[in-house]
């Protein structure tokens, strides 16, 4: 008698939160009860659709920019990153600035920084337009140039071939951000590494678990927004890791059943930004669907924590004496 195929739910664990979105959120949270409503945050304090509506719900108002900002108001900086000439504009503004850069963001503007006065020519590699590139380049514009993608690599001349340095985004994808360098050092032989990997930890290691799940998937669904740049590469290592379909959806109603129709195992998981509670409706969903089975797939353990940044430690610290 013929058994109809289990219906599975691969379950990739690293997901969601990292420590420098956990941080961000926590500060906009934590300056709303301690300063009270409004609180303005420039850019999206990171790029997910549920967390930034839940926000403002709470009195978050996000900008643009900081002239959009009362003079003499709160204004919160995104997890990733900007330019100094940002800071320079919220003096000017005789604005609270509190500054939610993730840490290894603010690791990756140390070392340009430190670069450019030793007078190499940095490579950034990274997508155009992408706010932590923009707050990265603006550490040293007349040093950076962008690289983007394997394909950028053509484009890229340099002052000195022995003075120079690639540097990346962080939220990239593990493998393209290596094959970039690798087409690097075949125009540039005595090209450097940073001292220390700059792609973050947590998009490596949800890429990892992806990449061990991907090829058992006949779809992996990915929690995330569009302009996510770790959910949408999440997306593109499954699909290149063997899974036969890949989607990005912000909320569990945008799920096609139409994509599950002969599919026996799902693998799911959720970009660094996004909260425990959208998975949880997805798997509700997927639970409607036929897929109840859920098994957790488990790479590596993650503990690393990141403090709320100083400014809003010491307010905190005075209010509460």
């Amino acid at each position: 008698m013929f058994e109809t195929p289990r219906k599975r739910v691969l379950l990739a664990k690293p997901r969601g939160y990292c420590a420098g979105v956990d941080r961000a959120v926590q500060t906009v949270e934590e300056a709303l009860k301690l300063y009270g409503a409004p609180i303005y945050v420039r850019k999206e304090i990171v790029h997910n659709k549920h967390v930034v509506s839940t926000l403002q719900a709470k009195g978050a108002i996000f900008v643009e920019e900081n002239f959009e900002v009362p003079e003499g108001a709160t204004v919160i900086f995104s997890a990733h990153g900007v330019a100094p000439e940002v800071h320079d504009q919220a003096r000017e503004r005789n604005l609270k600035a509190i500054d939610a850069t993730c840490p290894l963001v603010t690791k990756v503007h140390h070392e340009a920084r430190r670069f450019a006065a030793e007078d190499y020519d940095i490579l950034l590699i990274g997508h155009e337009g992408h706010e932590e590139v923009i707050g990265t380049s603006g550490e040293a514009p007349s040093h950076i140039q962008l690289v983007d993608g394997p394909d950028g690599v053509d484009k890229v001349t340099v002052r000195d071939p022995e003075k120079v340095v690639w540097l990346s985004q962080t939220t990239l994808s593990v493998d393209e951000t290596m094959e970039t360098v690798a087409r690097l050092k075949e125009k540039l032989p005595l090209l450097q590494s940073p001292p220390s990997d700059d792609i973050c930890y947590a998009t490596q290691n949800r890429q990892q678990v992806m990449k061990q799940i991907a090829p058992d998937c006949d779809v992996v669904l990915v929690v995330g927004s569009r302009n996510s740049s770790n959910s949408v590469r999440m997306v593109e290592v499954a699909v290149q890791a063997g899974a036969r379909q890949g989607y990005l959806v912000d909320f569990a109603h945008e799920i096609d059943p139409a994509w599950l129709a002969d599919a026996t195992t799902v693998g799911l998981s959720s970009g660094a930004s996004v909260p425990e509670e959208l998975v949880t409706q997805v798997l509700a969903r997927l639970a409607e669907l036929g897929f109840a089975d859920v098994e957790e797939v488990l790479t590596v353990q993650e503990r690393l924590t990141f403090s709320l940044p100083q400014e809003l430690k010491r307010d905190m610290k005075a209010a509460s004496a």
